[in-house]
């Protein structure tokens, strides 16, 4: 630690006085040394200029410990970030830390908070490992949660990102008609998810327009297969997913001087090369933070799931014996509907696990590939 600061207040250096050749005396302007703000090692000192006032019986400087004005204050700042800490912890911290202890904990209630002892088997029984209820193995979770919300995940993402930054760049490059355009596109973003869904289920009928313009005969929502019914719900999430990133790719686009265009305008470089070599590497921290909040939101789908199929199923209303949608969110919630709440727990742990891994390899991978 550094053991003390030394702040400048002012110093002033008295004035020489010459006389000139014509016989007046003339004072010399008044001299200010020049001091760089910083820590210097061989004195072990912080030099901080804080004031050039000049003030009555100053000294030129003083040496103080290192607990100066700033850092005795401190108490200021966490008394204005109490209010925000308080919320973090009761509505963040306090479940996260319950809920990984509910999913270790053994015959849990959830009402009177009862359990008998500590165990895995919660872990154990979602990924099938070891019996659970009346001695079966749960297969949901293994075999629909977790390939269903992947394969969301790693097609619903890079496809949505890739169509906003290309409707981005064109609506950047629109003068007229641009804002309406912006609107259009910003929609769905604030439209019910629910109605969405509902006029998503009516183009995907079996006598519905898409049949119809494609000339098929294909049931895509109710008695579909789980495969034909992934194709909807991409295209549900993903037109859904879309005006957000619009919005931030946007953003960036227009905080991108204008210059860069300039230069390859008048290097008669093509557009695609513009748009490889200028904006996207350009628009990397936005990139990055739709990534990040992409590959969240798509793991925790369970809004579509509901707004398209009413349930996991594609036979019926969320019948347990068709899972064929289910995600692990929709898992999570149906098995605390259902009274496992140790199990839905383990659910959220290993969900929680997951994007966490992930964000730390985004967030890794962008070191070097992210320019601010």
């Amino acid at each position: 630690m550094w053991n003390k600061i030394l702040t400048f207040l002012h110093i002033k250096k008295k004035k020489q006085v010459e006389v000139a050749s014509n016989g007046l005396l003339v004072a010399e302007p008044e001299v200010r040394p020049e001091y760089v703000e910083g820590y210097y090692e061989e004195s072990d000192t912080i030099i901080r200029l804080v004031s050039n006032k000049k003030k009555k019986n100053q000294k030129a400087y003083q040496i103080t410990g290192i607990d100066d004005v700033a850092a005795t204050n401190n108490w200021k700042g966490w008394l204005y970030l109490a209010p925000v800490i308080v919320l973090i912890a009761v509505f963040l911290l306090y479940p996260l830390v319950n809920t990984i202890f509910i999913s270790f904990a053994k015959d849990y209630e959830y009402a009177t908070g009862h359990f008998s002892g500590v165990t895995l088997d919660n872990f154990g029984q979602i990924f099938g490992i070891t019996t659970a209820g009346k001695g079966g193995k749960e297969v949901f979770f293994t075999q629909y949660a977790i390939p269903n919300t992947l394969i969301i995940t790693f097609v619903t993402v890079p496809v949505s990102i890739v169509l906003a930054l290309i409707i981005s760049v064109a609506l950047n490059s629109i003068k007229w008609f641009q804002k309406t355009l912006q609107t259009m596109f910003f929609l769905p973003y604030v439209t019910n998810a629910m109605a969405v869904g509902l006029v998503f289920s009516v183009l995907f009928q079996e006598k519905g327009i898409i049949n119809y313009i494609f000339g098929i005969n294909k049931a895509w929502i109710f008695a579909a297969d789980r495969w034909d019914a992934m194709l909807p719900l991409c295209l549900f999430i993903i037109w859904n997913s879309i005006p957000f990133k619009i919005l931030i790719f946007l953003s960036g686009l227009q905080g991108i001087d204008k210059q860069y265009y300039q230069a390859a305008q008048i290097d008669s470089c093509p557009k695609w090369k513009v748009l490889t070599k200028i904006t996207v590497p350009l628009l990397s921290p936005q990139i990055l933070y739709i990534m990040i909040t992409s590959f969240i939101g798509s793991f925790k789908e369970y809004t579509s799931v509901v707004a398209l199929f009413n349930g996991p199923g594609t036979y019926g209303a969320a019948s347990a014996s068709d899972p064929n949608m289910e995600t692990i969110v929709y898992y999570v919630y149906a098995n605390v509907e259902a009274g496992f709440t140790s199990r839905a727990a383990a659910a959220g742990v290993f969900l929680f696990v997951i994007v966490l891994v992930f964000t730390f390899i985004q967030m890794k991978v962008s070191k070097s590939r992210v320019h601010y």
